[in-house]
């Protein structure tokens, strides 16, 4: 309501501006052309035609919605279209009627055009004024523009033409050799980028914006590679999507992340093939308000379900995923359980009742250190949760059943990874046998920004002041973003065809204190100098280095080139149900000798202190 009074007052505010705009000009033209003003009947019509040409044509173009902060070419070229219009209606006043000769009317629509812009660009002007006079303050945030194209000169405009930053555009740098020397906006373009350091000295810029939306990630890594020793806060605007949408402003802007960094792009997949087995049919995510859980949701919500059924155990998450849901797609047939996998007749009862055609389980325990302490926990959870959905699944006849795994479950030196490789060995079993169900796993790293991963960690530690903690210097993982994951999960599940696992492709590993260095600069500090790195020494069951395959399962290529599927391996299927038994007894027994139950099941499972 109060954004609609707002609207209104704008457009009265210039209806009276254009009312007082008509008058003026009328009498003016006659002041000047004629020297007076004279008074006749002719006159006074030719004064209410002119009020109702104008108020017409300013209405038809819409110069009453032009917004006062952000007036622009547009917004002019659009009052000279309606001015000129005037103007040819105005020669046809002097022929049909002969109120006021040309020369008049001519002087008339000039002095009505100027002072038509004046009120609209009115705001800008000031703005653009105390812009000049404040230039030179202190408080201001000198600012050097990382690319001279359209995403540059829109973000420039802005900083020179808004009251409400405290940018101060300094200097623009771009590597297209021609721009060099030129300027926008009064800006100079100085140099090119691999003079960064240089001119961040020389005209001493507090903070960098890459605005080069259209830049693929590598070109951004090597920028920011530039940018990070010249200890500048870095920030850029998220992709092209911001120009296309005319959001390419200061309040677009973020800080670089370091998804920015991991030197590559952002993982495509084929949507149609998506579409293709996702529309119309009844989906189950178990654990749905976790980290990947709550994203398949997300990402599952925009491809036309039959039904959408999130199960979780933890109510807090379920209800914001819920709640988010509900808010941008209100036409989701959207079902929230709450429950826990390990709960076999639950599960049943879900099957039985709400039918799943495709079922992902996102459901687990995943935090490594704390599943080293609590390894019955991680069996009861992570693997005969996983055989409770599995045989529903296979039960109730679903048509695909995606297991999400994990690089860890490779030659495993923690429990957590261990439970995830036995979870591999069950689907593949099931999904050899299953005469209705397509059983598939997918295997991949750690997840930037997922609840528990490093990110959020170092942030949370360098808000604190440090110090950030890294277990090993030498520590390397592979990474992906959250989104990215998933979109390939999806994609793998249109490949399933039983007891297969999928291995994403994350692109190079990327070492942990890098990332610790990295975010410390781009947060605008020195590593080691402002916030203290520090190596804790590695955790229980934590090793250096991920694998993606054991030696054994080799590699098959898919149609997405970032997705594998790893050989299965030869199991002795009785003696894994066997096992099975045992090791259900063992942990609901709370036996102190899970780890080496389970490295009986998993003879790639190395027992680890790290201590």
């Amino acid at each position: 309501m109060a954004k609609q009074l707002t609207k209104v007052k704008s457009i009265l505010i210039l209806l009276a501006c254009d009312f007082v705009n008509v008058t003026l000009s009328v009498v003016f033209s006659l002041l000047i052309v004629n020297g007076s003003i004279g008074a006749s009947w002719e006159l006074l019509w030719w004064y209410l035609a002119e009020l109702g040409t104008v108020l017409l044509f300013y209405l038809v173009f819409r110069v009453y919605f032009i917004v006062f902060a952000s007036a622009g070419i547009i917004d002019t070229l659009k009052v000279i279209s309606a001015v000129a219009l005037i103007l040819i209606v105005n020669v046809g006043y002097i022929f049909a009627f002969e109120l006021v000769n040309l020369q008049v009317m001519i002087t008339f629509v000039l002095l009505l055009a100027v002072m038509s812009l004046i009120p609209r660009f009115s705001k800008r002007f000031l703005i653009s004024i105390k812009y000049a006079l404040t230039k030179g303050m202190k408080d201001r945030v000198r600012t050097m523009i990382v690319g001279g194209g359209s995403a540059g000169t829109m973000l420039i405009r802005e900083m020179q033409t808004t009251d409400k930053i405290d940018y101060l555009p300094i200097c623009v740098v771009d590597d297209d050799e021609s721009k060099i020397g030129l300027e926008i906006n009064t800006v100079k373009i100085v140099g090119k980028t691999e003079e960064i350091p240089k001119f961040v000295e020389k005209y001493s810029i507090d903070e960098i914006i890459i605005a080069i939306p259209s830049a693929p990630k590598s070109e951004v890594k090597r920028i920011y590679e530039i940018c990070k020793d010249t200890h500048c806060k870095v920030k850029t605007l998220p992709g092209i999507y911001q120009l296309v949408s005319g959001e390419a402003s200061v309040s677009a802007l973020r800080d670089v992340s370091i998804a920015d960094l991991l030197g590559r792009d952002q993982v495509r997949v084929n949507l149609d093939e998506i579409m293709g087995y996702i529309e119309g049919q009844t989906i189950l995510v178990t654990g749905g308000g976790g980290s990947i859980g709550s994203e398949l949701c997300r990402q599952i919500a925009t491809h036309n379900p039959k039904r959408l059924i999130i199960l979780d155990i933890y109510e807090n998450n379920a209800y914001d995923i819920e709640q988010e849901l509900k808010r941008k797609h209100p036409e989701l047939n959207l079902l929230v359980l709450i429950a826990s996998v390990r709960d076999k007749g639950k599960m049943d009862d879900v099957f039985n009742k709400y039918r799943p055609d495709i079922v992902f389980n996102a459901a687990a325990h995943k935090h490594v250190p704390l599943m080293e302490t609590s390894p019955n926990e991680a069996v009861k959870n992570n693997v005969f949760g996983t055989l409770n959905v599995a045989r529903c699944a296979d039960k109730y006849g679903a048509k695909t059943f995606v297991q999400i795994s994990t690089d860890k479950a490779v030659n495993p030196t923690n429990v957590m990874g261990a439970t995830k490789r036995i979870c591999e060995m069950i689907i593949q079993t099931i999904g050899r046998h299953s005469k209705n169900t397509n059983f598939v796993a997918v295997r991949f790293g750690n997840v930037l920004g997922s609840n528990g991963s490093v990110i959020p960690l170092f942030e949370k530690q360098i808000a604190e002041g440090g110090p950030v903690t890294v277990t090993h210097k030498d520590i390397i993982r592979y990474f992906m973003t959250i989104p990215e994951a998933v979109a390939l999960v999806l994609q793998a599940g249109a490949y399933a065809k039983g007891g297969q696992i999928f291995v994403l492709d994350m692109g190079e590993p990327v070492r942990i204190y890098d990332l610790a260095v990295n975010l410390i600069k781009l947060s605008g500090l020195e590593p080691n100098v402002d916030i203290e790195i520090k190596c804790t020494g590695l955790r229980p069951g934590e090793k250096l280095f991920e694998e993606r395959l054991m030696d054994e399962e080799g590699m098959q290529k898919t149609p997405n080139g970032l997705i594998n599927i790893a050989n299965p391996i030869k199991l002795d299927e009785e003696n894994l149900w066997n096992s099975l038994d045992e090791l259900y007894k063992a942990a609901y027994e709370e036996t102190p000798k899970m780890k080496e139950l389970v490295c009986k099941l998993v003879p790639t499972y190395k027992i680890t202190d790290n201590k």
